[in-house]
């Protein structure tokens, strides 16, 4: 697995084959930077931001934006070989004091966090819709900037309501995979 662009472009990063964590494809991955550098309907930047990672497995997304000059990156993962396996990368490129990893279940980050994101990404199994509680949470603490957007990778065959949580803006399908883009209404 490498990275696909920035100033760390072309470094590769560790990942785990097991049943807990699916890597996130280099296509998907470059398509969605490529939407939020080139749509006009996302309005924020990956440069100075602070980015939340959420099921970020072994950091690939995080690691993308840190490679893009994000400020900071808040990776949330209660997984531990995931988390092992994410310090690790983050140590071989350098980037630790720049990051923040929490290996912890998300409600309980969220229940503590007083900090504002701008980039908030989500990686949950396929199988699990109690993201759409974190959402929620999310909103309801208001931890977000005003001009942020939410980027859920979800099986292309899921449905879930979150039209009263957040106000799609792009919904793209690659193979197996849907890439939703929004913000919170």
């Amino acid at each position: 697995m490498r990275i696909i662009t920035g100033k760390l472009k072309g470094k590769s990063i560790n990942y785990i084959k097991n049943n807990v964590t699916r890597p996130l494809r280099d296509t998907v991955k470059e398509s969605i930077f490529n939407i939020i550098k080139h749509s006009k309907k996302i309005q924020v930047e990956i440069d100075n931001s602070n980015i939340l990672d959420l099921y970020s497995g072994v950091g690939s997304f995080g690691i993308e934006c840190m490679s893009l000059n994000a400020k900071n990156v808040t990776f949330v993962e209660k997984d531990n070989k995931a988390t092992k396996t994410l310090l690790e990368n983050l140590n071989k490129l350098s980037l630790l004091k720049k990051t923040e990893v929490i290996n912890d279940n998300i409600n309980n980050f969220l229940e503590v966090c007083q900090k504002k994101y701008r980039i908030f990404f989500l990686d949950p199994p396929f199988a699990n819709n109690q993201f759409l509680e974190i959402l929620k949470l999310i909103k309801e603490k208001r931890i977000f900037e005003k001009d942020h957007v939410v980027i859920i990778h979800r099986e292309k065959k899921s449905d879930d309501d979150l039209n009263s949580i957040l106000k799609i803006l792009i919904e793209k399908e690659y193979g197996r995979s849907k890439i939703i883009f929004g913000v919170f209404n």
